[in-house]
């Protein structure tokens, strides 16, 4: 038997579809399935059976619930019982076959490793194909629908927009016409559909649609949300009225390499466009002092002393890795005459580059350098070692500076290279950048107001630069009161409101949403753990998994940057990183798993 939760919830044997009907234990199968593999605690089970208003015997009326549900297994032909109760509540295991929303995860994961963009693809075509109708339409559940319809819904937009991209890439403009003229209509907002729109129009020499699309765009932003298109859309438009060419649809057609500066100059949009920019320069830079002083004495003396021409900047989302990087890049600029060039590793929509792809890029941005000038590249977000070894092996003479939040310990062991892992700052670090962004006379005023400033945003550098910008903006505002204010909800008022994407828990939610769905998962179970010294042995209750596979979890989320330290020592979860687990969990765990997580910590 198989159940599909990705329309309405039902269950299959592969001839026969039965659709379940409204019930509480349907509800209760839902939240099981959405959570497969992992325990879900028995009051989340009760605040979506139930709502915020649950009965008296809530924790009974759940036990009931559950019964009724196997004995709706067994009407349907589901033999063996999926549904087990565990230490902290109940969990369903499943697997691809068992379950459509593990199988369109499975397929998506396989099209990211795909060799070809067409094999790429056909597997998310596939994956797309589980989707069947309105989600979860026959489940009466707030909470869910308040909460995870929208999330699933968003991983089907991300992979829709990913197959129409490719589609672009391969030139199959009119095949991606049919996807996106529905895609479009379905969600007017989403920019990055119409931007695709406009172009496959284009490409199908219907350039006066391609206008009418964008005036139908730029008339919807500005008359619901009171906003200009974007940039991007904005460029795309001119290059349509000037009837531009945007550079080959076909990605066999493209050279892998020695791509000409006007070819390059004239793609406006996916899937070609040129990412590989000058590295800026970092505005009132600070700390990372011993850092600084070991990355410029190891690119600058890599050429003469046959050291590996590669430095590793390592360390959770928003630690200032890139910030680190371009400001080191800055420094050692007089040894590299053919220059620093920032190489982005994903994409604006946070999907990772093809090695190629970015091969390409960088190729085109040193065309027609002289002969042995060294040029710095800095390899900004790699996802993983396999994106970026093949760079670093054709790179020549070229220095390479990498950033990730990952550890990439196979890249340095393949490759050679330094590596820095960044931590938060020390206390002195975050005072000094408070005063180089706020001024000496601001900060001076209120020296011990601003130290535990620094220590309210958890001396996390995306923090302290977050909330040094809106005091900017309120010259009026003593840092005293910006302490209590920020206390409040720390990961509501560390943002930046002219620009969303400037927020502690907007990276936090990108960077997490990256991982693995059980690796997520089990971050926001150990997150809201009570311990401040992690071990796998005291995590493993909490999980739900034995202290092997606890160890593996722990590890894991450390090399993604979201524990601190490790082996031999414990582990740690950053206040900030904790606070934001504790907001998104997708349930509650059990009262009984903290209570023994809390006494094992005393002892």
């Amino acid at each position: 038997m198989r159940f599909l939760i990705l329309g309405p919830l039902s269950i299959t044997d592969g001839s026969d579809t039965a659709v379940l009907q409204p019930s509480k234990p349907t509800v209760l199968l839902a939240v099981l399935l959405l959570h497969a593999n992992t325990v879900v605690s028995a009051e989340y089970l009760q605040r979506a059976i139930w709502g915020e208003e649950q009965p008296v015997t809530a924790r009974a009326a759940l036990h009931t619930c559950v019964l009724r549900l196997r004995q709706l297994f067994t009407r349907h032909g589901v033999i063996d019982t999926p549904v087990e109760a565990v230490p902290g509540g109940y969990r369903i295991t499943a697997g691809p076959r068992a379950l459509d929303l593990i199988g369109f995860r499975e397929k998506v994961g396989r099209a990211e490793a795909a060799d070809t963009p067409e094999t790429e693809l056909h597997l998310l075509r596939d994956a797309l194909a589980l989707w069947q109708g309105p989600l979860l339409a026959n489940i009466r559940s707030d909470s869910l629908h308040r909460d995870e319809v929208p999330r699933l819904a968003e991983e089907r937009l991300r992979t829709l927009e990913r197959v129409c991209r490719l589609q672009l890439r391969l030139g199959h403009c009119s095949e991606a016409l049919v996807d996106l003229w529905g895609a479009t209509r379905e969600h007017p907002g989403h920019e990055r559909f119409r931007e695709q729109l406009i172009e496959a129009l284009y490409r199908t020499g219907r350039q006066a649609e391609a206008l009418a699309e964008y005036r139908r765009v730029k008339e919807y932003l500005l008359d619901e949300l009171g906003v200009d298109p974007s940039p991007a859309l904005q460029k795309l438009q001119l290059a349509v009225l000037r009837g531009e060419d945007l550079g080959p649809a076909t990605e066999a057609q493209r050279p892998r390499t020695g791509v000409t500066g006007p070819e390059l100059r004239a793609r406006v949009t996916h899937p070609a466009p040129s990412l590989v920019v000058p590295v800026p320069g970092v505005p009132s830079f600070t700390g990372r002092t011993a850092e600084v002083a070991a990355m410029v004495a190891r690119l600058t003396a890599a050429e003469s002393s046959g050291e590996s021409k590669t430095v590793l900047i390592s360390g959770a989302p928003g630690i200032g890795k890139s910030a680190l990087a371009h400001h080191v890049a800055h420094l050692v600029r007089d040894s590299f005459p053919a220059g620093g060039l920032l190489v982005p590793m994903v994409h604006p929509d946070g999907m990772p580059r093809r090695p190629s792809e970015v091969a390409e890029d960088v190729a085109a941005a040193l065309h027609g350098r002289r002969p042995g000038d060294r040029a710095l590249l800095v390899l900004d977000d790699v996802v993983d070692a396999d994106q970026v070894g093949p760079l670093l092996t054709a790179g020549g003479g070229d220095a390479a500076i990498v950033t990730s939040r990952r550890g990439l310990a196979s890249l340095v062991a393949t490759h050679g290279g330094w590596v820095h892992r960044l931590s938060t700052f020390d206390d002195e670090d975050a005072y000094r950048l408070l005063l180089a962004v706020l001024g000496a006379e601001r900060v001076e005023a209120e020296p011990e107001a601003a130290r535990r400033l620094a220590a309210a945003c958890g001396h996390y550098p995306l923090a302290l630069r977050i909330m040094a910008a809106r005091l900017l903006t309120r010259p009026g505002l003593r840092l005293a009161d910006g302490v209590g204010w920020l206390a409040e909800d720390p990961l509501a008022r560390l943002l930046l409101a002219d620009s969303p994407r400037m927020s502690v828990e907007h990276v936090l939610g990108g960077a997490l949403g990256r991982l693995d769905p059980r690796l997520a998962d089990a971050f926001v179970r150990i997150g809201r753990l009570p311990l401040k010294a992690l071990r796998a042995q005291d995590c493993a209750p909490g999980l739900g998994m034995a202290v092997p596979e606890a160890e593996s979890v722990l590890e894991r989320l450390a090399d993604a940057g979201f524990l601190e330290e490790g082996p031999p020592g414990p582990y740690r979860v950053h206040d900030l990183l904790r606070v934001y687990a504790r907001r998104h969990a997708p349930n509650e765990l059990d009262r009984t798993v903290l209570r023994t997580a809390d006494r094992t910590e005393k002892v």
